[in-house]
C-alpha cells in the first residue's frame, strides 16, 4: 500500500512531532471482516486527507487543540488475520499509554477497536466503553470469528462495562445478552435530548468512546459499510459528546467504518471534523 503522505490536520512539524505531541492519531486501515460494502481500509487515508482542509480554530470551544501537538503515527498494517491485527493494535496502544499520550484510533472496520479497548481496560480497571453505533455488535462470534466487526462489543464487555447509544439494528440472538437498561435505541432518542443525562450517569469516571460512523443517519453519513436509516444528526451527537466530556474523564476514543466515496468527500471531512471537535472538547476543559 502507498505510504501516507499527510498527517492529521496537515500540521507543520512544530505541532506534529512524535515526542512533543500530547495526542497520537493511530491509523488502522483494516477491512478483513466487513460483510457488505468494502472499503473501510481506505478510511484512514480519506480522513487524514480531508483533515488537512479544516479550519483549526474550534468555534464552540474557542480553542486551537492542535497547539497541544497531534502526531500521526505510521499505520498499523497487519492484515493477515483479525487476531494478528488486534495484537498489533494492542502493542501500539500500550506503548502510547505508557508514555502518557492520548491515543485516537481511526479505522478501518470496527474490529480495529478491540485491541485498543483491551489496553485501555488494562490501564483503567473501572473503564466504561461508550459505543455510538447503529448496530449492537454483541454477537459472540460471526462467520467463524470471535473478532469479527459484529462482535466488538461482546469482546468489550469482557473487560469493561458498556453503554450503547443510537442502536437500531439487532440480531435476535443478541437480545438475551443485551442489557436494555444500558441501551439507548435510536427510535427512543431521535426527537429529544432527555436521555443524555441518564446515559452519562451510567458511565464510570473513566470512559473510552468507540464511534462507528453509521450511528449518523445516512443522509449525512452515507459512506459506511452498512448504512442504516433512522440515525442521529451532527448536533445531537456533538451535544451528547460534550455532556460526556464535561462530566467524565475521557481517556481515549476511536472513529471507525468510513468507506470513502470518490464522488462525495463530505463524509470524509465530517469524520475528520468529528475527531477534531471531540479533541477540542477534551483539551479545552
Amino acid at each position: 500500500m502507498e505510504s501516507y503522505i499527510t498527517n492529521f490536520g496537515g500540521l507543520p512539524e512544530q505541532f506534529s512531532g512524535n515526542d512533543d505531541s500530547e495526542i497520537i492519531i493511530v491509523p488502522v486501515p483494516y477491512d478483513g471482516t466487513s460483510t457488505w460494502i468494502k472499503g473501510a481500509d481506505k478510511g484512514p487515508r480519506a480522513i487524514l486527507e480531508a483533515s488537512a482542509n479544516m479550519e483549526l480554530y474550534d468555534i464552540e470551544t474557542g480553542s486551537e487543540v492542535y497547539l497541544k501537538g497531534i502526531y500521526t503515527a505510521e499505520p498499523v498494517m497487519e492484515n493477515e488475520s483479525p487476531e494478528k491485527m488486534i495484537k498489533a493494535v494492542s502493542g501500539r496502544i500500550s506503548g502510547y499509554l505508557e508514555r502518557g499520550k492520548f491515543p485516537v484510533i481511526i479505522g478501518g472496520e470496527h474490529s480495529v477497536s478491540i485491541g485498543s479497548i483491551q489496553m485501555f481496560a488494562r490501564k483503567y480497571p473501572d473503564l466504561t466503553v461508550l459505543q455510538l453505533d447503529a448496530h449492537s455488535d454483541l454477537r459472540n462470534e460471526y462467520e467463524g470469528s470471535e473478532n469479527n466487526h459484529a462482535c466488538v462489543m461482546a469482546r468489550a464487555r469482557e473487560v469493561a462495562s458498556i453503554v450503547q447509544v443510537g442502536i437500531r439494528a439487532v440480531d435476535s440472538g443478541e437480545l438475551p445478552v443485551m442489557d436494555k437498561g444500558r441501551v439507548f435505541f435510536a427510535h427512543h432518542i431521535h426527537d429529544n435530548d432527555k436521555w443524555m443525562k441518564k446515559a452519562t450517569g451510567l458511565l464510570s469516571d473513566n470512559v473510552y468512546i468507540t464511534i462507528d460512523l453509521d450511528v449518523f443517519d445516512p443522509s449525512v453519513m452515507p459512506s459506511t459499510g452498512t448504512p442504516e436509516p433512522g440515525g442521529m444528526g451532527w448536533y445531537q451527537i456533538i451535544s451528547f459528546l460534550r455532556e460526556v466530556v464535561c462530566r467524565k474523564n475521557l481517556v481515549g476514543f476511536d472513529v471507525v467504518e468510513l468507506c470513502p466515496s470518490k464522488e462525495n468527500k463530505a463524509p470524509d471531512f465530517m469524520a475528520a471534523r468529528l475527531i477534531y471537535s471531540l479533541l477540542s472538547m477534551q483539551f479545552s476543559k
